[in-house]
């Protein structure tokens, strides 16, 4: 095999058995912080999950709160599924909800740590409060979008349709945590979906959806 064909396998020798530390450590956190909550889960118990020192924990990630933002951004990296077109929004929606299904870990903390991200100067309140900005306004430049194909039902604002999906799903998604069984998350946010949206197939039915909207980019 080539010097060529080896740097693309991937990582090898310390780095990678750094890699692996980081991920080992990152999913004890994720364990840990899921089910005690950043307050309540400490580095020691982090360190014992991972079945290292609490040294060796901290030479990766020097503080309790550095290891929380990269536990953040794992858990970004591993739940996030392949986007969709825009045309697609309702489906890519209804996947992502699905494929959450699969990582109930990522979901219990992710839910855990947004509501104590509540509390003041807690270390993930940035990175909640950003979150949502974000996928309010882009929920609601979606709608738009699809109001412009005459994909939005008459009658719906975008702006106030697009937070309602984001707490709809925040809420029904906690829902499922406590009652897995009979919850269907992704079922319910398609069936929002359903009474915003018009079929593709209809799409372009109602021009005043058009018309609200073009009206509006004009002011």
């Amino acid at each position: 095999m080539t010097k060529k064909a080896n740097a693309r396998s991937g990582p090898r020798g310390p780095y990678a058995k750094t890699a692996e530390r980081q991920r080992q450590i990152l999913e004890a956190a994720v364990e840990v912080f899921g089910s005690r909550g950043y307050n309540g889960g400490s580095i020691q118990d982090v360190a014992d999950r991972a079945g290292i020192s609490q040294t060796t924990l901290l030479h990766h990630f020097p503080t309790k709160a550095q290891l929380l933002v990269a536990v953040l951004e794992y858990r970004d990296r591993i739940s996030t599924s392949t986007p969709g077109t825009r045309e697609r929004f309702a489906e890519t929606i209804v996947r992502q909800a699905e494929h959450n299904e699969g990582l109930p870990h990522l979901v219990e903390l992710y839910s855990v740590l947004s509501g104590e991200a509540t509390t003041e100067d807690h270390p993930a309140r940035n990175y909640f409060v950003q979150r949502f900005a974000r996928l309010r306004k882009e929920y609601s430049g979606e709608l738009r979008y699809l109001a412009s194909i005459g994909r939005l039902r008459p009658g719906v604002d975008p702006d106030v349709a697009g937070p309602t999906i984001v707490a709809l799903w925040e809420g029904i998604q906690t829902e499922w945590l406590l009652n897995p069984d009979t919850v269907d998350v992704p079922g319910i946010l398609k069936g929002y979906l359903d009474l915003i949206l018009v079929p593709e197939e209809n799409a372009g039915w109602s021009s005043g959806a058009t018309d609200t909207v073009h009206a509006k980019s004009r002011q």
